[in-house]
């Protein structure tokens, strides 16, 4: 009994961990890329056609870990409804980007680097300014919905592609990301 109160923390703490665990080794459930692509094009949509704002970003070969060690740290499976309520304008997390990493949301409300480039349309708000500035710096893929028209952007190399259908949106990205 005397052990079981000088310890009760450490006890505490390893049931815990027990309790978070795999259970027997198994591994968590692994999305399958197809289903990611349909949960990301799905939320796209819906948020377009409520003109809510939003970008994500997709990574691929270049890590995006600079950038998601600003925003808030999260390890979700990929869905429509956990997208769509991140931006939704009453959310505390609304503002920034959403990055999905190894078939993970691991990140919201990080920070992107602006585009440089002189040229750009000054219509351009700091979302797609955002999305061309990451996508200028490493290899992602980025996605934005513009709140003002309600349309959907698609940023690779720095360059955007506007008002996507999310039919075109989906068969890019199915080209574009190996998650």
């Amino acid at each position: 009994l005397v052990i079981i109160v000088i310890f009760q923390s450490d006890i505490r703490r390893a049931l815990t961990q027990v309790g978070t665990a795999p259970l027997f080794g198994a591994e968590r459930m692994v999305q399958r890329r197809e289903d990611i692509i349909e949960e990301v094009t799905e939320a796209i949509r819906n948020l377009a056609s409520r003109r809510v704002g939003a970008l994500i970003v997709l990574e691929r070969e270049v890590g995006l870990n600079e950038y998601i060690e600003i925003g808030t740290r999260l390890d979700a499976r990929v869905s429509r409804e956990l997208i769509e309520s991140v931006f939704l304008p009453g959310s505390p997390i609304h503002d920034g980007a959403l990055v999905i990493q190894k078939r993970r949301v691991t990140a919201v409300r990080c920070l992107l680097p602006l585009s440089a480039t002189p040229n750009l349309r000054t219509t351009l708000g700091t979302r797609h300014r955002a999305a061309i500035g990451v996508t200028e710096e490493t290899d992602a893929v980025a996605i934005v919905v513009s709140e003002q028209e309600g349309t959907i952007a698609l940023v690779v190399g720095g360059n955007l592609t506007e008002r996507l259908e999310p039919s075109r949106l989906r068969n890019a990205l199915e080209g574009l990301v190996k998650l």
